[in-house]
């Protein structure tokens, strides 16, 4: 692999279902070219940029490097579509399509909610939705498929009781979840998404006429700036909590649960010592980084590691990359629980930092935490199977087989006393 090849990698979702091709071109790119004009066939170009101080500086720099117009690396067809959605002022702006005064702005809706004082009111559900995770595991056993069968269901369980939703809109909520969307073909992904509108419409509508102590609510409720969010505002606020809470959460569980099998030495060090779950949730995080990459666009000239980037040139932060840089991880190429400190960027870092991080890292360790006193034996059952993508990603499907305890309150009834409500 020369060092345009390694740089093209980024533009090929089919790399990012190879660990090995990646991660090579990855350190190839740190190592000679860190800051790396990449020319893609079917993509518009772009600076890849691979090192950890880097990207930090890119994040910190958000007065100049900005999301839009360009937030994700797509085809340069796609990047003439999204151009023109703009320009006529249609479509949907999330928060990862947003900078300055209406980033900030927007965030500060669920700010207060995601924060991990608030959110500890849902200790009690999310373990709940873990022990009922676990218990899938179990009832599967010897056949399960542990993404489709388990760590999807669980990330959309906890969602769901976030929002408010109750269980028995599970089949409808998931159509719109970017997990199921992969497998439609492109007018069914239009009609998951125009069905997603209409859903969570109505959601908004009803919250607002009777708002509960929910996330559903909180959005549909939301003022900014002395007025109500518009309709398609509150629309992209529940396509990011839905896509991103979702995806990411199973990714990085199904992931993590590879890595352990993968390195059975660490999976025995935590069954022996629960006091390392939560470096082991960071470490988990790193090692899967389920977000790929953000793309920035430069607001103005900028020198970055001696390379001058030009106003309107757009860059793409590896995040994969950063967080396998030797600079600032000691064998960084090998999966350690006890990795202290972990200064990953699965996260993001700044002002765009995942507005989820702490729900996320609690649904983590709550599934682990039900999951590994339990654990009897576990093994692959075939080869895993990862997501082509160029934005989020992880395992599309682990095969096991494996062998589960009974729950530890067999006087549940795998119900919460929460149940979400409608």
């Amino acid at each position: 692999m020369n060092i345009t090849e390694a740089g093209r990698t980024l533009a090929d979702p089919s790399a990012y279902a190879d660990d090995d091709r990646l991660y090579r071109a990855l350190s190839l790119l740190r190592r000679e070219s860190p800051v790396h004009w990449v020319d893609a066939p079917g993509y518009n170009p772009f600076w890849a940029v691979t090192r950890h101080a880097d990207i930090q500086e890119v994040e910190r720099r958000s007065d100049v490097f900005l999301n839009g117009p360009r937030p994700m690396l797509v085809t340069r067809g796609a990047d003439e579509m999204n151009r023109l959605r703009e320009q006529r002022n249609l479509g949907l702006r999330p928060l990862v399509h947003l900078d300055g005064q209406a980033h900030r702005t927007l965030r500060s809706v669920t700010a207060d909610f995601f924060r991990p004082p608030a959110l500890s009111r849902f200790d009690v559900t999310v373990r709940t939705c873990a022990e009922r995770a676990v218990d899938r595991m179990a009832e599967h056993g010897d056949s399960c498929e542990f993404v489709g069968q388990v760590s999807d269901v669980y990330a959309l369980r906890v969602l769901l009781a976030l929002l408010g939703i109750p269980e028995r809109e599970h089949e409808a909520v998931f159509r719109f979840t970017p997990a199921a969307r992969r497998s439609l073909p492109p007018p069914a992904r239009k009609a998951a998404m125009d069905d997603f509108y209409r859903y969570f419409s109505r959601l908004a509508a009803h919250r607002r006429t009777s708002p509960a102590d929910d996330l559903a609510s909180v959005i549909a409720n939301a003022h900014v700036a002395g007025r109500e969010l518009t309709r398609r505002e509150t629309l992209a606020y529940y396509i990011i909590i839905v896509a991103a809470g979702h995806d990411t959460a199973s990714a990085t569980i199904a992931g993590g649960l590879r890595a352990l099998i993968d390195h059975p030495a660490q999976l025995h060090l935590l069954r022996e010592d629960p006091g390392l779950l939560d470096p082991a949730v960071e470490e988990m995080t790193r090692w899967v980084t389920p977000v790929k990459a953000f793309m920035r666009t430069a607001a103005e000239d900028y020198v970055l590691r001696d390379v001058r980037i030009r106003k309107g040139e757009s860059l793409l932060l590896s995040y994969p990359s950063a967080n396998r840089d030797a600079a600032v991880f000691e064998r960084p190429g090998e999966f350690d629980i006890r990795r202290r400190p972990n200064r990953h960027l699965a996260f993001g870092f700044g002002v765009h930092h995942c507005l989820g991080a702490a729900l996320a890292r609690m649904e983590i360790r709550a599934f682990f935490a039900e999951l590994l006193p339990r654990l009897v034996s576990v093994e692959p059952a075939g080869p895993p199977e990862l997501i082509s993508t160029t934005f989020s990603g992880g395992p599309k499907r682990l095969p096991l087989r494996c062998s589960v305890g009974p729950s530890r309150n067999p006087g549940s009834n795998g119900k919460d006393s929460r149940e979400p409500r409608g």
